[in-house]
C-alpha cells in the first residue's frame, strides 16, 4: 500500500483551509465503553479542549443535542509537523502549543502574534525556553520553528503544515471525488432515525488527495473510536523512546470491566505487556485495555493534549470505558468525522507517528474482530483496517480502505438507535466502495 511521505517531493498546491464546527450529538446511558484531573491553572495558559466552559455557552434546547465545544472554534487552524512533535497555531485565539518528545508547553497565549499573508509568526517564552515560529496557515506548506534555551544552542525544526482538511495535491484530480458527496448525502438524508456524518480522504493520489464530507462536523459520542487516540499517544511515546511495548503493566481485579474485549475472561492480577494491551485495545476493542492504558499514560490530560496539539476541536476523552456514573454526570467522550479523518490522515502521512509505529497501528486495525459494519458491507476479501464504536445511541466505523492504488481514509459516524445506525454505516461504507471501484473519467460534481 502506498503511504505518503513528507520528503517524497510531491508538488504542492497551496490552498487555504477552514473548519466549521457544528456539533450535534445524542445523549443517553453509556453501556459499552473516567474522569481524571483537569489541566493546570496557569493563567497564561488556556485549558485543554473540552475543559472550562466559556461564559454564555449555549447548551441547546433540543433534547439529545450536545452543547458546543467549550473552546471557541477557529476558522484557520494549523499545526507544524516535525520529527517527534507538533507545534499548533490558533491565529484567531492567538495561542500556540509546542508538544514534542522533550516537553509540552500547554496552550500558551501569544497576544503579539502576527497574522499576515496567510502566515502566523511570533515568539513565546515558556519556562526559560524561547519558541520563534513562522507557520503558514496553509496545509502542505513548509513551516519553521526555532527553539532555544538559556544553556542550549538554538535548534531549527522544519516540517509540513497540517490543516483540517488538508488541501488536495491536485485539484483537477480531486474534483473527480466530488460526486461522492452527493451520493453520501442521499444516504444521510434517508437515515431519518440517525443523524449521520461521513468524511472521506483520498490517500493514494488517484483523486489528488482530496477530502470530502457530509456533516463532517457532526459530534456524536465517540464510543470506542476514542481508543484510536489512546493508541496514538502510547505509540508516540514509543517513538520518543520513553516507553517500550515490551514493558509490563500490572492489571488487577479492580480493573476488570465488561463490554467488549478478551481480557475480562482471564485471571487477575497479572502483568500484561503494553504490546498486548495496545493490540487488544483495537483488535477486540478491549475496554480493560483502554482503561489500563489511560491510567498508564497519566489520565485524560495527556490524550487530550495530543488532541489539542493537532487542533481537533470536536474530540475529547472525558470518561473511562463503561463508567456509567461518569456518563450520568455528563462526562462523555465525543468526536466528529472530520477529526477522525484528521487523525487517520496524520498517521498515514507519518506526521504524528514514525513509519514503524504507523504500520503497527494499521496492522492492529487490520486485525479488528468486530466486522459487522464496513467489512460486512464490502465484497469478501476487500482489504480494510478499521475501528468500530458502539453504544445504544451511537454506531460508528472508521479506518482505511486498503484497495491497492485507491487507499482511502473514511469515517462513518451516527447518533440515534444503534441497530438502524449500523445499517446506515453499512450503506455509507458500500457507497464509498462502489464509487472507488467505478471508473471516474469525466465525473462532475452533482
Amino acid at each position: 500500500m502506498r503511504k505518503s511521505d513528507k520528503s517524497s517531493g510531491v508538488p504542492l498546491k497551496l490552498l487555504t483551509a477552514a473548519i466549521a464546527l457544528a456539533v450535534v450529538a445524542t445523549t443517553g446511558p453509556a453501556t459499552a465503553d473516567g474522569p481524571g484531573d483537569g489541566p493546570g491553572t496557569d493563567p497564561a495558559r488556556q485549558t485543554e479542549p473540552g475543559y472550562g466552559s466559556e461564559p454564555g455557552d449555549d447548551q441547546g434546547d433540543e433534547p439529545g443535542v450536545d452543547p458546543t465545544p467549550e473552546r471557541a472554534p477557529t476558522s484557520e487552524v494549523s499545526w507544524l509537523s516535525f520529527p517527534g512533535g507538533a507545534f499548533a497555531v490558533d491565529p484567531l485565539g492567538h495561542t500556540v502549543r509546542y508538544r514534542a518528545c522533550d516537553g509540552d508547553t500547554g496552550r500558551v497565549a501569544d497576544p503579539a502574534m502576527r497574522v499576515a499573508a496567510g502566515v502566523a509568526s511570533g515568539e513565546v517564552t515558556v519556562d526559560g525556553r524561547r519558541f520563534r515560529y513562522r507557520v503558514p496557515l496553509v496545509g502542505r506548506a513548509q513551516g519553521a520553528l526555532i527553539v532555544s534555551g538559556p544553556r542550549a544552542q538554538p535548534v531549527e525544526l522544519a516540517g509540513v503544515v497540517v490543516t483540517s482538511p488538508q488541501p488536495p495535491t491536485d485539484p483537477a484530480a480531486g474534483a473527480r471525488l466530488f460526486p461522492l458527496s452527493g451520493q453520501l448525502a442521499r444516504v444521510v438524508a434517508d437515515a431519518s432515525l440517525n443523524p449521520a456524518g461521513a468524511t472521506v480522504r483520498d490517500l493514494s493520489g488517484r483523486y489528488g488527495d482530496q477530502q470530502i464530507a457530509v456533516n463532517g462536523s457532526l459530534r456524536p459520542k465517540a464510543a470506542s473510536v476514542i481508543k484510536l487516540w489512546i493508541l496514538v499517544e502510547l505509540l508516540r511515546r514509543v517513538d520518543c523512546g520513553q516507553v517500550s511495548l515490551d514493558e509490563g503493566v500490572l492489571v488487577t481485579p479492580a480493573d476488570v470491566v465488561g463490554g467488549t474485549g478478551q481480557l475480562q475472561y482471564e485471571t487477575f492480577p497479572q502483568v500484561v505487556t503494553l504490546h498486548r494491551l495496545a493490540r487488544y485495545l483495537i483488535k477486540y476493542s478491549d475496554n480493560i485495555a483502554a482503561n489500563v492504558l489511560i491510567t498508564y499514560l497519566g489520565g485524560f490530560a495527556p490524550v487530550n493534549a495530543l488532541i489539542d496539539s493537532m487542533n481537533q476541536r470536536s474530540t475529547i476523552l472525558a470518561r473511562r470505558m463503561l463508567d456509567s456514573a461518569a456518563a450520568q454526570r455528563g462526562e462523555e467522550n465525543y468526536t466528529s468525522p472530520d477529526d477522525v479523518v484528521s487523525l487517520l490522515g496524520a498517521v498515514w502521512d507519518g506526521e504524528i507517528l514514525t513509519p514503524a509505529s504507523r504500520d503497527l497501528m494499521i496492522g492492529f486495525m487490520r486485525e479488528q474482530t468486530l466486522n459487522t459494519k464496513i467489512p460486512a458491507a464490502l465484497p469478501p476479501g476487500v482489504p480494510v483496517a478499521h475501528k468500530t464504536g458502539d453504544l445504544p445511541d451511537a454506531s460508528h466505523d472508521v479506518g482505511y480502505y486498503l484497495i491497492p492504488g485507491t487507499e482511502t481514509a473514511v469515517a462513518f459516524l451516527t447518533a440515534g438507535p444503534m441497530a438502524t445506525g449500523d445499517e446506515t454505516v453499512r450503506r455509507m461504507a458500500r457507497t464509498v466502495y462502489d464509487f472507488l471501484v467505478t471508473p471516474t473519467e469525466g465525473a462532475v460534481e452533482e
